[in-house]
C-alpha cells in the first residue's frame, strides 16, 4: 500500500490495512534484449557477476536451482520474502517453490503470513487435524483479501500432505498481523477456556473485561465509532492483557498461548484507536502494524524454535518503505533490531505483466491491471538487463558499481491493496533488501 491524500484516502488506508489481515516454467536463457556484453552498463555488468538464474517459479519443479539461494539463506531463522505486487501468480507460486525446497533442505517449519493471526490459527488446525477441503478452509479464512486465490490451495494443501507423510516433523501455517478485519471467536476462547481450566475463580472478572469487546466481527464498521469509545476499550483490552498475565507461569506452554490470544486483543483495540483524520495518527498505527507482525514473528520463532519464511508485500519485509510517511519503520527493519543477521530481507520487483489489485477506497473487486515494460529511470527497466531472464542475487556481495546503483532511490513498481498510487513508489533496492528476486514477467493470480 503506498500514497495517502486526503481523509478518505487515509480511511481508505486503514480499511486495506484490516482487509489485508484477513504458469509455465520460465526459462533460464538469456534474454536476447537483455544479454550482458561490454556496451552493457556498469550495474548491470556487475549485477551479471552475482546473478543465479531462476529456471522456473512453479512449485514441484526441479531445485537445482535454488542451491545457491539456499546459501545464501544461511541460518537465518526467519527468511522475508516479498511480493512486488499482491496479485501476481509468479510471486504467490514462487513463495509456495520456495518454501518446499526450505523445508524439505534447510529444516524450516513455518510459513507466515500478513493476514490475521486468528485465520492463521484456523488454517494451522486445518494442517495439524482436518481432514476437510483445503479450498474451502483458504476461502473461508481469507476470502476478500489478496490469498483468496488458487496459488494459496496449492500451498496449504502441500502443507497438508506434508504433515500426513511426516507426523514427526510437521509445518505450520501462521498470520503475525493483528485481528482484522475480523477478531473471530476462537481468539476470544483461548482466552476464556485457558482461564475455565486453570483459575475458575477468574471468570467473573474476565467477563466483566470482555464486556463490550466481544465480538469484533466488523473492524471497518467499529472505526467510525467515536474515538473516545475506541480509546476507552483499547484501555480495557490493555487491562485483560495485564489480568490475563498473572494467571499463569511463564514457560508454560498453555499460559503462554493464551497470553499471546489476549496480547493480539489488545493489539487490535489499539490498533482501531487510529483517527483516519490525521495523518500523524495513521502514520502512528502503521507503525505500530509493522511492529506487531515482527513481535508476534519473533515471539512464534522463540517458542515453536523453528525456522520461518514470512512472507509479506516487498514494502513489509524490507527495511524501508516505498512510502515512509505512512510506513516509517517496517516489520523487516523490527525483525532485524530483534534478530540481527537471524532476519534475511528478500525483494521483488518485475518488468511488465498483469495482477490483481483495486482501484478505489473502500470496498470494491479484486481487478486485473497490466503495466507494460518499465521505463528508462526505474529500477526495473535496469534489472531487466541482466543476462537472466529471472534471477536472484544476493545484493550483500554486490561489486561497488551495482553497490553505487543500488543504494540510490528509483521509481518501482510497488503494487499493494490499490492502484494506481497516488504518486510513484521509490526504492533504494540495496537499501531495503539483503537479496533480491527479479522476474521479466508475471500474470494475475487465479481466483478461486
Amino acid at each position: 500500500m503506498t500514497g495517502n491524500a486526503g481523509n478518505g484516502k487515509r480511511l481508505a488506508a486503514a480499511a486495506l490495512a484490516l482487509a489485508a489481515v484477513l504458469a509455465p516454467a520460465t526459462a533460464a536463457c538469456a534474454s536476447p534484449a537483455a544479454s550482458a556484453s561490454a556496451t552493457a552498463p556498469a550495474p548491470v555488468r556487475a549485477l551479471d557477476r552475482i546473478a543465479h538464474p531462476l529456471r522456473s517459479t512453479q512449485p514441484g519443479t526441479d531445485t537445482a536451482d535454488l542451491r545457491a539461494l539456499g546459501t545464501i539463506v544461511g541460518g537465518a531463522k526467519v527468511v522475508g520474502l516479498g511480493e512486488a505486487t499482491h496479485g501476481s501468480h509468479e510471486f504467490f507460486a514462487l513463495k509456495d517453490r520456495a518454501f518446499r525446497y526450505l523445508v524439505e533442505r534447510k529444516g524450516f517449519t513455518t510459513f507466515a503470513l500478513e493476514i490475521s493471526w486468528s485465520a492463521g490459527l484456523r488454517i494451522d488446525d486445518y494442517l495439524q487435524h482436518g481432514d476437510g477441503d483445503a479450498r474451502q478452509v483458504v476461502h473461508e479464512t481469507m476470502a476478500g483479501s489478496p490469498w483468496d486465490r488458487e496459488e494459496f490451495v496449492t500451498l496449504v494443501q502441500w502443507m497438508r500432505d506434508h504433515n500426513r507423510r511426516h507426523p514427526d516433523r510437521p509445518v505450520h501455517f501462521m498470520g503475525d498481523d493483528i485481528g482484522a478485519p475480523k477478531l473471530d471467536e476462537p481468539v476470544f476462547d483461548a482466552v476464556t477456556d485457558y482461564v475455565r481450566r486453570t483459575h475458575p475463580q477468574s471468570l467473573p472478572r474476565l467477563n466483566k473485561l470482555l464486556t463490550g469487546l466481544r465480538p469484533l466481527d466488523d473492524a471497518i464498521g467499529y472505526l467510525k465509532r467515536p474515538l473516545a469509545e475506541r480509546q476507552q476499550n483499547a484501555s480495557r483490552a490493555q487491562q485483560l492483557l495485564t489480568f490475563m498475565g498473572g494467571q499463569g507461569k511463564p514457560g508454560d506452554d498453555d499460559f503462554e498461548f493464551a497470553l499471546q490470544n489476549a496480547r493480539n486483543i489488545a493489539q487490535t483495540y489499539t490498533f482501531l484507536t487510529l483517527n483516519a483524520d490525521d495523518q500523524d495518527s495513521l502514520t502512528a498505527m502503521e507503525r505500530y502494524r509493522d511492529q506487531v507482525m515482527a513481535e508476534t514473528t519473533a515471539w512464534w520463532q522463540r517458542r515453536a524454535g523453528g525456522r520461518i519464511l514470512l512472507s509479506a508485500q516487498d514494502d513489509h519485509v524490507g527495511y524501508t518503505a516505498t512510502d515512509p510517511t505512512t510506513y516509517p519503520k517496517t516489520q523487516g527493519s523490527f525483525l532485524r533490531d530483534t534478530l540481527g543477521a537471524d532476519y534475511l530481507a528478500i525483494g521483488t520487483t518485475f518488468d511488465q505483466g498483469s495482477f490483481l489489485s483495486k482501484d478505489q477506497a473502500l470496498g470494491g473487486e479484486w481487478k486485473k491491471f497490466t503495466v507494460g515494460p518499465a521505463g528508462p529511470g526505474t529500477n526495473e527497466h535496469t534489472l531487466d538487463q541482466v543476462r537472466y531472464r529471472d534471477y536472484y542475487a544476493d545484493l550483500r556481495k554486490a561489486p561497488a558499481a551495482a553497490r553505487t546503483w543500488l543504494d540510490i532511490p528509483r521509481p518501482t513498481y510497488n503494487v499493494g491493496t490499490q492502484f494506481p498510487n497516488d504518486k510513484t513508489p521509490e526504492t533504494a533496492i540495496g537499501r531495503a533488501y539483503d537479496v533480491l528476486v527479479h522476474l521479466h514477467t508475471v500474470r494475475a493470480a487465479s481466483k478461486l
